[in-house]
């Protein structure tokens, strides 16, 4: 079993389900006391998202590519950034290490083809639906990504920072965020895309018919796989 370097901490909320689900899925994979073999970097977030709001994207690659190199350093043999939105950044982290970078986007993509869709709606912060860079990414995979309105990305960027980083998962939000994946659904989408890896805290597939991408569960899917690749041992 290789070792999955996890850079995290935005926010920790997501990064602990990272965490667990790569636990889990190698038991099921492997059986009995088995789990997966981790090392973790959890940084402040606060650190992070003040350079996000500043728009120094630069500073941010700096910091995080830093931590992916001590992640290998560590003895990681790959990497996952667990975050959508500072995979802004990824191309700076990849060039710090020598270990392959997992990213989610490509992650993403493979499990919206592989369920013959290719126009998906996108949930996420307002970094994220606003970047071109998440939809070029998609694009150059064969999907099409269709964003909320403005006022409507706000209210996800509000329910993402102000409550599910802050460990609050709130009725209302959840059943504004529904609203946004049916008027997504009715625009046309085959699918929506969580493209926060918090949202998967508030959104599950059983409170929808529309199809939903769980980035983090893809994305932690992909590392295991990854990992175990040659079998696991």
């Amino acid at each position: 079993m290789r070792t999955i370097g996890m850079l995290g901490g935005m926010s920790w909320e997501s990064t602990a389900e990272y965490y667990r689900l790569a636990n889990e899925l190698v038991r099921e994979r492997l059986g009995g006391l088995r789990s997966a073999e981790l090392l973790v970097r959890s940084v402040d977030f606060a650190r992070i998202e003040r350079l996000q709001a500043a728009g120094d994207w630069t500073g941010a690659g700096r910091v995080l590519a830093r931590e992916a190199a001590a992640l290998e350093a560590g003895g990681a043999d790959l990497l996952v950034l667990c975050t959508n939105t500072m995979h802004e950044v990824a191309g700076a982290l990849q060039e710090a290490v020598d270990v392959p970078l997992l990213h989610i986007v490509d992650v993403t993509a493979a499990a919206v083809r592989a369920a013959g869709a290719s126009r998906v709606g996108l949930l996420g912060t307002a970094f994220t639906v606003q970047q071109d860079s998440y939809r070029e990414r998609m694009a150059a995979h064969g999907v099409e990504v269709v964003v909320p309105a403005p006022a409507q990305r706000e209210l996800v960027h509000r329910v993402i920072y102000d409550e599910l980083c802050r460990g609050v998962v709130d009725a209302g939000s959840r059943a504004a965020c529904l609203a946004l994946v049916a008027d997504l659904a009715a625009a046309g989408c085959e699918g929506v895309v969580l493209g926060c890896t918090e949202l998967e805290l508030l959104l599950r597939q059983d409170d929808t018919d529309v199809r939903l991408f769980p980035t983090t569960r893809l994305h932690v899917e992909a590392a295991v796989s990854a990992a175990l690749e040659d079998g696991g041992s």
